[in-house]
């Protein structure tokens, strides 16, 4: 029987579409982004004190750059922000402003994979690229339509990614930058894959939209804990805190009914809960 455990809200924002949570170690802040607003969050947990970058166009999600500052996955490319001062290092194709980025984590040997989307959500429409350490830009993934979560397994020998309206997580064989001999890893019910973290015990944490659920799957797929969030578009999740003990997860109002805003008053925050395990460091990527 599966645990259940309870998170709180710790940022009470009423943000549109929060997404990539990200756990900066060395500066101690929780990062994440409202991506149609263009914005780049930032918390210390410990003062409470806030930041926040206005990149002027959709930002899909934040990496950590190992020379400092952050990458980002923008609307169309990849730019990397060193303080206020935001730098294109690569464009990508948009397809008339059809499509935008969505997800996107950094692999254990630095490379950046993000999925891009049709605002439309067409089927198919989408690619996982792969922004090397040398800026350019290779093909991971073709033909997906809403790119989501994505993590490694301990050893690095295996990728979690979801195509959101699959509501499937399928495990690859990764290497050398490619994900290869995909296999179904998980099936969601009531709601659909997104955001995913890999704990340090190899556990996968997958934020399951529409269902107000986080849940954690072990290695061979068996449904461990679920982690109830009062806001029902539950988008992603990232360990944190000093000893990256802190599950951290993001919540959206898009899609949401005024009379689901009315009844869900803490959708759009940040909430947080104890799991009882470990996370790992965020790769950073290395360009």
């Amino acid at each position: 029987m599966p645990r259940t455990l309870y998170a709180e809200p710790v940022v009470r924002d009423r943000a549109h579409l929060n997404e990539s949570p990200l756990w900066d170690d060395r500066h101690q802040v929780l990062r994440w982004v409202d991506i149609l607003a263009g914005r780049v969050h930032g918390w210390d947990p410990a003062t409470g004190e806030r930041t926040l970058f206005e990149a002027g166009l959709p930002v899909g999600a934040v990496a950590l750059r190992q020379s400092g500052g952050l990458v980002l996955a923008v609307a169309d490319g990849f730019a990397v922000l060193d303080g206020e001062q935001l730098t294109r290092i690569a464009d990508l194709d948009s397809e008339d402003g059809e499509l935008r980025m969505n997800d996107a984590v950094c692999d254990p040997e630095g490379r950046l994979l993000a999925g891009t989307m049709a605002y439309s959500h067409e089927p198919g429409r989408g690619t996982l690229h792969r922004l090397d350490p040398d800026h350019t830009v290779h093909t991971a993934l073709s033909s997906v339509t809403i790119s989501n979560g994505l993590d490694w397994s301990l050893d690095g020998a295996t990728a979690y990614y979801a195509d959101s309206p699959t509501r499937e997580v399928r495990a690859y064989r990764y290497h050398e930058g490619r994900l290869l001999d995909p296999r179904p890893f998980v099936t969601t019910e009531h709601g659909v894959p997104d955001g995913l973290a890999v704990d340090a015990e190899g556990g996968v944490w997958v934020a399951v939209a529409f269902s107000g659920t986080v849940r954690r799957y072990l290695p061979d797929g068996t449904l461990d804990t679920v982690v109830r969030v009062p806001a029902t578009v539950t988008t992603s999740c990232a360990f944190g805190g000093p000893g990256l003990d802190t599950l951290y997860i993001t919540t959206a109002t898009e899609n949401l009914t005024p009379a689901q805003l009315a009844e869900q008053p803490l959708a759009g925050g940040v909430f947080a809960c104890s799991p009882g395990v470990r996370g790992r460091a965020a790769n950073r990527f290395r360009g």
